[in-house]
Parts: C-alpha cells; sequence; structure tokens
C-alpha cells in the first residue's frame, strides 16, 4: 500500500548555490491552482534570471521553464513533489545565474535537486480527504451528537432546522463515516440514516 499523500504544514524555502548560480525554492501548501499562482505573483522575484515552478493538486498539475530550455526546470520540480509523495503544494525555484552555463543535465540536477531539499527539510502533514453526509435527527439527539463531532474528526458544513428536527451535512474521513452511522441508529433508534454526499 502507498503512503499516504502529504502537503506541506506551512512555507518552507531552502537555496543552494552551483556554479556561482544561486538557486531559492520557495513552497507553500495551495488549495487550487488560482492559489498556485497567486503565490508565483507573490514570491516570483523579479530580478531573478528565471522564475521556474511546478504544482501538484490532485491530477491537476502544471509547470513552467520560465525561459530555461525546454525540461530543465519545471518538470524536475514536479518530479520532486511527487517523488516525495506532495499534493497541494506549489515549488517557486528562482535562478539568480552566475556565468557559467549547467547544460541541460546540471539544470535538472539543479532544480530537482534544491526542490527535493526545500521538501526534505519541510515540516510535512498527512492529507485526509473527507467524504460528505447528509442525515435528519430529532432536536433531542442533536445535542449529543454534536458534542461528539470531534471524535469523527467532522466539519459541520451545514444545519437546517425545520419543526421536528435538524439536517446536518457533514464532511469526515471515510473510514469513520460507518462509526457515525452506528451512533446515529443509536441516538434514533433506528429512524435517521446517514447519505453520502456527491
Amino acid at each position: 500500500m502507498n503512503a499516504p499523500l502529504c502537503t506541506l504544514a506551512h512555507p518552507a524555502q531552502a537555496s543552494q548555490e552551483i556554479r556561482k548560480s544561486r538557486f531559492l525554492c520557495q513552497a507553500a501548501p495551495v488549495s487550487g491552482p488560482d492559489a498556485a499562482l497567486a503565490f508565483l505573483a507573490r514570491v516570483g522575484d523579479p530580478q531573478a534570471t528565471h522564475n521556474c515552478w511546478a504544482y501538484r493538486i490532485g491530477q491537476s498539475y502544471r509547470f513552467s521553464d520560465d525561459g530555461e530550455p525546454a525540461g530543465t526546470a519545471g518538470k524536475p520540480i514536479l518530479q520532486a513533489i511527487d517523488g516525495q509523495g506532495f499534493d497541494q503544494v506549489m515549488l517557486v525555484v528562482a535562478r539568480w545565474f552566475g556565468g557559467i552555463k549547467l547544460g541541460a543535465g546540471g539544470l535538472m540536477r539543479a532544480y530537482g535537486g534544491v526542490a527535493a531539499e526545500c521538501l526534505r527539510l519541510a515540516t510535512r502533514i498527512p492529507l485526509v480527504h473527507k467524504t460528505e453526509v447528509e442525515f435528519d435527527l430529532p432536536f433531542a439527539a442533536l445535542a449529543i451528537l454534536k458534542a461528539r463531532l470531534t471524535d469523527f474528526d467532522a466539519d459541520c458544513l451545514a444545519e437546517h432546522y425545520g419543526s421536528d428536527g435538524a439536517s446536518l451535512r457533514l464532511a469526515l474521513p471515510e473510514p469513520r463515516v460507518a462509526a457515525l452511522a452506528q451512533l446515529l441508529a443509536d441516538l434514533t433508534r433506528g429512524r435517521s440514516a446517514v447519505r453520502r454526499g456527491d
């Protein structure tokens, strides 16, 4: 079984000097492509010779060589992300050219190496994918259920009240759905059931 994917606990950075060129990798957790490109706009250095980057967000990914020879910067950065089991991250590697050409292989090793080092040193947290569920329950069971939500690592996404009870929509880790369904059945004597969201 594969290890669970991780993301960054907080932004990180690492730098290296390679044959007089300076490389600075800055990494951050991101929730979507817009957040990734916003991070690039924030940390990209206009004084740098190149600001190469890559992000991975689930099945979505993009990378840029920003003027370096094709395939020598963005792709090695993405490979560092994937190779270390990260998701929902954006890395920007700025290079200040030092006058000595590194060649295609040297550039790939430099960009991929500083990206990998940045991720290796960063604090990682496991990504927990949550499932959305909905259910109805009477008012008498509502307070007990809400008091137990932390036991299930559940987030309350919505709640609506009617004349005889409430409807809740929660997000919780998939392995805990069955236990929540059992608690709900116990609290309502089998009258309420969990429905999975889309």
